[in-house]
């Protein structure tokens, strides 16, 4: 295998806690959560996501962060 950017990892998330979530990746793009709902999504291996909880999605006051987790520590994605 070449030397070069590492494979991707195809993981998932799925919020049932928190009216919405916003998963935030180290280049700066997010994805949205809606609770009840779950999304797959492609990281690095290593890569740190921050899990961040959101309740009012006017105000920056309404955002709490939940943790931050390792790519790897995510569910495997079902459509991998």
């Amino acid at each position: 295998m070449p030397h070069g950017r590492p494979t991707k990892l195809r993981k998932q998330y799925t919020n049932t806690q928190y009216p919405t979530v916003i998963l935030r990746f180290e280049d700066g793009h997010e994805i949205k959560v809606r609770r009840g709902s779950g999304k797959a999504f492609d990281c690095f291996p290593g890569e740190q996501i921050r899990v961040i909880a959101l309740y009012d999605p006017t105000s920056e006051e309404g955002r709490e962060l939940v943790e931050t987790r390792r790519a790897d520590d995510f569910e495997d994605a079902a459509d991998a």
